[in-house]
């Protein structure tokens, strides 16, 4: 029953729209940094993108690009400094060095080759790592992982074990000319500090590169000895090959570093694509059975009012 203050109070709302109570529409909250039109800023699209950059991937094939890019430049040239002092002091036979400057010259074509394959393996890890980030990040979005995405990222992971073990040889061999040019440098450091004590004389102090086995042994004259090496290693080709050597045996030992970095990379992506697929499942699982319930309750609901 309506009282009649009641009915007094509600006509006095109706005459006059002004006094009637406000009613508050409830604002929903916002998410994130997005502006109230639903709009994005330019800043909260940069964070976005910078967190999405795999930023341990990038380091590994910025230092993969570098080293690959020192050992085949650095080493090229080397190859073609060595090359003209044995021609010019070591061996002046062509007959003698013939399979020698074959050898090189593949060897030079294989850093071209070397060059273009990691140039081109370093863009695919990069890619890869941009892929198993975003499926690490969005997991709970409409991105899904698939078998034959972990089974790539388990492929190469075995792949850049083999090139890491592979270039651990590179590495190796690449410190053997280091070695050889490192003994006819410090042999002329010898030799200048002898000419200066004048005790023994400079003559009987020789490098032989028969012994390195790079030229063979009736090769002429096949070594040099005092005055002759001092001015070998004066020349401007000893002093380029030799510190090009050094920044080539560099430029090996950084690539294997880097490929260090991408196989722990690549494992710790793979582990976290293996978890993501089981998250995955589980909660597909658990949207399923949801539904399930969610319909068990409707059809219940139905029923209820049918028989009332």
């Amino acid at each position: 029953v309506i009282t009649r203050p009641e009915m007094e109070i509600g006509r006095y709302h109706w005459m006059y729209r002004s006094s009637r109570p406000h009613r508050y529409h409830h604002v929903p909250a916002l998410r994130g940094n997005i502006s109230p039109l639903g709009i994005q800023g330019c800043f909260e699209c940069c964070i976005k993108c910078l967190g999405g950059v795999p930023y341990a991937s990038l380091v590994a094939t910025i230092l993969c690009f570098s080293g690959v890019a020192l050992f085949c430049g650095c080493g090229h040239v080397a190859l073609t400094g060595t090359v003209s002092i044995l021609e010019q002091h070591f061996s002046t036979t062509a007959s003698d060095h013939a399979l020698l400057s074959e050898v090189i010259q593949l060897m030079q074509y294989v850093i071209y080759g070397i060059a273009s394959f990691f140039f081109l393996y370093g863009i695919i890890l990069l890619a890869e790592g941009f892929y198993t980030t975003s499926a690490v990040k969005e997991l709970h979005g409409e991105f899904k992982t698939t078998a034959c995405g972990r089974c790539i990222s388990g492929m190469f992971v075995f792949l850049t074990y083999v090139l890491g073990v592979a270039w651990l040889g590179v590495f190796g061999f690449s410190a053997v000319p280091v070695f050889m040019f490192y003994n006819i440098w410090s042999t002329c450091e010898v030799i200048k500090s002898y000419q200066t004590n004048v005790t023994v004389p400079g003559d009987q102090i020789c490098v032989d590169i028969r012994q390195y086995g790079i030229i063979p042994w009736n090769a002429v004259p096949g070594k040099a000895c005092g005055p002759i090496l001092e001015n070998i290693c004066n020349t401007n080709e000893f002093y380029m090959s030799y510190h090009l050597f050094i920044v080539a045996c560099a430029g090996a030992g950084a690539t294997v570093i880097a490929l260090i970095h991408f196989l722990m990379i690549l494992s710790s992506n793979w582990a976290y694509l293996k978890d993501a697929s089981k998250m995955q499942a589980y909660q597909d699982i658990k949207a399923k059975e949801e539904q399930e319930l969610q319909d068990i309750q409707s059809r219940s609901k139905e029923q209820l009012n049918s028989y009332t």
